[in-house]
């Protein structure tokens, strides 16, 4: 896949994908963000602060399989090449934790039930859908590159040094 054809696909899957779980679901469970901010002190700039960094997280995720793995994250046009670089090299499902931080972080500024019960779903699906799905095609694609970055790499939790594969 070329350049172009992999940032393209890319953003149409970030509005489609993310767009809608972390953004569109979210905005009509908080009645289109009309409910009222957090109450206690600093909490709303702390919120904020995860949603944002969240978002910067999903956007350098995007750009990675684009860019390094000439591809896009949507199962129908997958990248060419394994994708370890980046955030990457600190947790294998850096837009599934980016999206999930954002839900929490939106539930929180909202005090939300709804979108932190939406949350705990959206985490399940997402947790299946990489245990299903994900990991065997990884593995049965990329081999042992899959293999070793997957013992070297956790899969939800950060690790705080750089994976150096």
């Amino acid at each position: 896949m070329r350049i172009f054809s992999a940032v393209a696909g890319s953003a149409l899957f970030l509005v489609v994908a993310p767009g809608v779980v972390a953004g569109l679901v979210p905005w009509l469970l908080t009645e289109h963000y009309r409910k009222p901010l957090a109450a206690a002190p600093g909490f709303v700039a702390a919120c904020s602060f995860v949603v944002v960094g969240a978002a910067a997280v999903l956007l350098h995720a995007f750009a990675r399989f684009a860019l390094e793995g000439l591809g896009t994250p949507a199962p129908v046009a997958p990248t060419e090449k394994l994708v370890v670089g980046g955030v990457y090299r600190h947790v294998r499902n850096p837009m599934y934790v980016a999206v999930l931080s954002i839900i929490l972080g939106q539930a929180l500024l909202f005090s939300s039930w709804p979108v932190a019960i939406y949350g705990l779903i959206a985490a399940a699906a997402m947790v299946c859908f990489v245990k299903f799905y994900e990991e065997p095609t990884l593995a049965s694609r990329y081999g042992v590159e899959y293999q070793a970055y997957r013992r070297a790499v956790p899969g939800w939790l950060p690790r705080l040094t750089p994976w150096r594969g």
